[in-house]
Formats: C-alpha cells, structure tokens, sequence
C-alpha cells in the first residue's frame, strides 16, 4: 500500500488479530505524505532477536503496512520453541517439532539478517552488526530475550553448562538434559534448581520435574527423586502441580524426606541453592547439602545483553516500557518487548501494593510485539492508535494425557497495566460442585497444548 488511512488502519489491526497502540503525541509522526526513509521505504524499523516476540514484530509491522522497510537481526538460521521444550527432555515429543526458520518472513518482505547485534547508537539510530552491518532505523524493535547470570551460585559458571545443563533455551541444552535423564540409574537424584524470580516460563521448572518424573515412572525407575530446590516459597500454577504430583507421582507433602517421587523444598526450607561443587554434583543451601546424578541448575535471569548495553535496564536489571506502546521509558524510538521487559505493577517500580506482573511467556511476547507493530505503523502514518489489549495463555504439561492451563489479560487505564478479572484464571482444581475434574479435561488441554504451539509458531514466523 502507497498510502494508508484509518479505515485500512482499523481493519488491517482487526484482522491481524487484535494488536493493539497508542495515543501518543504525534509532532515526530512521518504521516502519509511525510518525506520517506531513502530507498523509498516510508520508514525503516529494525527488529533485534528472532524469538515469538522479534518474529511476530516483524511480521506484523509488515503486514499492517508493506511500504515500512523491516529488517530482522537474529544470529541464528533455525528457532527452537522453550514452549513444550520439556516434552523432548522427557522423550514425548521431537525437537524438530519445535523447530522454524525464517523463510515465511522472507517471502512477507521481510529482510531477515542473520548475524548478532553488537551495538545500538539511539543518538544517531544505528545499530551495528558483529558482521560489519550498520543500520539505519526511525523504530527499532529490541527483543533480545534474557541473559543469564551464573555469579548468584559459588563455584557456578558457563563453563559446565554442557556437563550441568540448564536447558533453558532450546535446542542443544535440551538433548544434553535428555541424554542424561535417560542415563540415570534407578534411585538416582535428577536435582533441579530454580531461580528467585522473575525468570522465563514461569511453570518451566515444575513441568519439568513433571514429565522428568512421567519418563523415569515408564521405564521402571521408580526408586528415583526428582527434587526441586527453589529460591521462591510458591510458584505459578502450585496448586495444579501438586494435586497431579499426588494423583501421579506419590507427591505427600512440600519438603525433603517424603516417599513421593516428586520432592519440592521452598526458600525458607532451604531450597536457595549458594554453592556448588562442579566435581561431584553437589549444591549447598543453608540447610540442605545434596549430591546429584543429573543436575539442572536454572541461571537467574536479567535482560538480554544488548537491552541493557542500550542503556534500556536500569536498577532493576529489566526494561520499564510505557504501557499504551511498550515503547522504551529510556527511548520513545524504541519498542522494548518479551522477556527482557517487566511489564505489570511491581513494587520494583514504587508501587508497594503491586499484584501483578505480566509472566515472560512465548504469548505475552507475541502479544506485547503486535502492540508495538500496531504503535509503530500508526506513528509512521500519523493515525491515532486503537487502545491496546495483552492477553496470555500457557500450557503446563505433566504427564500423559494430562494438562492444565492459564489465561491472563490485561489493559491500559489512565497510562498503567491492568489486570483484567474476567475472562482470566486457571483450570479449575475441582468441579463447582467439589467433585474431581473428569479426566477427559485435563486429556483435552494437554491436546490443546499441542495446539496452541503449532498455532503461535505459525503465526509469529509464518
């Protein structure tokens, strides 16, 4: 299109299935018969990371108006999917089932670059290429992911990932962790350390310890612990994860100690792992010293490297976003998105009674990117942007045929995140009338779960 109006602007947003942006002051706004980028492109918007959240990004601006020039920066050729990534730890799925290039990109217009982002200059609005590469933006998308950070734990390092994998971004971590699940004897400990929050995937970890247990319970070995130290007294979705650990798995009771199979120590039982001995597998807390056969240590997570070489995380080590764009709060050119935002009411922002934070999930990054397309294509053509709407849901898979789900949505008031009550919650834990929850229930969502990823795949790369 040579031109567009805000009817074509509504129905484009409409059919790109309800991204949402701004209202914002449009004095910088190059509208329709402003002075175009060179090239003859109207405006030059350049996407950093080619996760669900860069990939959706891209395309979308694309979409919603194919005279924008739109350049995708991700180092890598192929995306592995971290959603139902566990599933291949477990052996219930194949990893290339989870696998995506970039050519249903390329064939929208996008340019797709494949090389890694080594500086942004927001003064100038460039960034470089450890290729050489220096471009120009008037937007510049950055979602780079997280970073993670090995210094929290003693005697932990990116030097043994291989040997005591994480596992927490997709593809080879995830074969290392399957192999040595699979290796391990009957009665070994598979040990898995999980972060203080927030990290990506909320639920990961004990879906994880789920379809870890799920393996180790079909090939015979029964005698085996999957135990979880965690440095957080709760976590998402608890009360569906131990009422399945239960009816599965054994689970008695939260702590050390118990004949389940599955065994969950909080923070302040000792659950914040401080040391590790590389040569034995051995993690240390204040209370609990335990030697592993398989161990996944989870690094704590901050924003990606680049976000924050940007100058876009300040104190908090995230990046704060104005909630009508998820535009930068450092950068009104650039549209911070995914896991290396905080987006929500934290108390890290001066809000003592936050309740709320959007989870770092693959929807929410798919979400948050269409805002942020929306915002940029209604500020290149001078249109006033529709009102934004977030919405989440993210699959837990814990073993066959058994599934449960979560559904978060939010809005803008007066310049802040809202979380919205209805419409939103958690599979139910039991029926209205106290009864169990049919099996038939849960059998659907772990088929929907399968659904779902092959949806979001599709239409964040396709």
């Amino acid at each position: 299109m040579s031109q567009i109006n805000r009817r074509e602007f509504v129905k484009a947003i409409a059919a790109a299935s309800s991204a949402a942006a701004v209202s914002v002051p449009l004095s910088a706004c190059a509208g329709p018969g402003a002075k175009r980028a060179s090239g003859g492109a109207k405006a030059r918007v350049v996407v950093i990371g080619g996760g669900y959240g860069g990939a959706t990004a891209a395309k979308y601006v694309k979409l919603l108006d194919g005279d924008i020039e739109v350049t995708l920066i991700e180092p890598n050729a192929v995306y592995t999917s971290c959603p139902l990534s566990n599933e291949v730890i477990s052996g219930h799925r194949d990893i290339k089932t989870l696998q995506v290039g970039y050519d249903g990109l390329k064939k929208r217009g996008v340019h797709v670059l494949q090389d890694m982002v080594i500086g942004v200059d927001r003064t100038k609005k460039v960034v470089t290429t450890k290729g050489g590469k220096k471009l120009e933006y008037d937007a510049l998308v950055m979602s780079p992911g997280v970073e993670f950070h090995y210094d929290n734990i003693a005697g932990y390092s990116e030097a043994v990932i291989n040997d005591i994998p994480h596992a927490w971004k997709a593809g080879e971590q995830t074969l290392i962790l399957q192999k040595q699940l699979m290796a391990m004897p009957d009665g070994g400990k598979f040990v898995i350390v999980v972060p203080k929050g927030p990290f990506r995937c909320p639920p990961g970890p004990y879906e994880r310890a789920s379809l870890a247990a799920s393996y180790l319970k079909h090939h015979g070995k029964t005698k085996s612990k999957i135990i979880i130290l965690d440095a957080n007294d709760s976590h998402s979705k608890k009360g569906l994860f131990q009422q399945a650990w239960k009816a599965m798995y054994g689970f008695e009771k939260e702590g050390m100690g118990t004949n389940g199979m599955i065994e969950w120590v909080k923070a302040s039982e000792g659950g914040t792992v401080n040391k590790l001995d590389v040569a034995s597998k051995t993690v240390h807390s204040d209370f609990v010293d335990l030697k592993a056969d398989v161990l996944n240590i989870i690094p704590a997570h901050k924003a990606g490297k680049i976000a924050v070489d940007t100058g876009l995380a300040k104190e908090s080590g995230w990046c704060k976003v104005v909630p009508m764009t998820m535009a930068s709060a450092e950068d009104e050119n650039i549209y911070t998105i995914g896991d290396s935002c905080v987006a929500g009411e934290m108390a890290l922002y001066g809000n003592p009674n936050a309740n709320f934070d959007m989870p770092k999930s693959a929807h929410i990054a798919m979400t948050q990117a269409k805002v942020a397309a929306a915002a940029i294509v209604a500020k290149v053509n001078g249109l006033p942007t529709p009102q934004p709407y977030y919405a989440n849901t993210c699959y837990s898979i814990v073993g066959d045929d058994y599934g449960f789900s979560v559904a978060h949505q939010y809005r803008v008031e007066n310049g802040t995140f809202k979380y919205i009550k209805e419409g939103s919650g958690v599979s139910p834990m039991a029926m209205p009338d106290k009864s169990p929850v049919p099996a038939i229930y849960r059998k659907l969502e772990a088929e929907y779960a399968d659904g779902w990823v092959r949806n979001v795949m599709a239409d964040a790369f396709g």
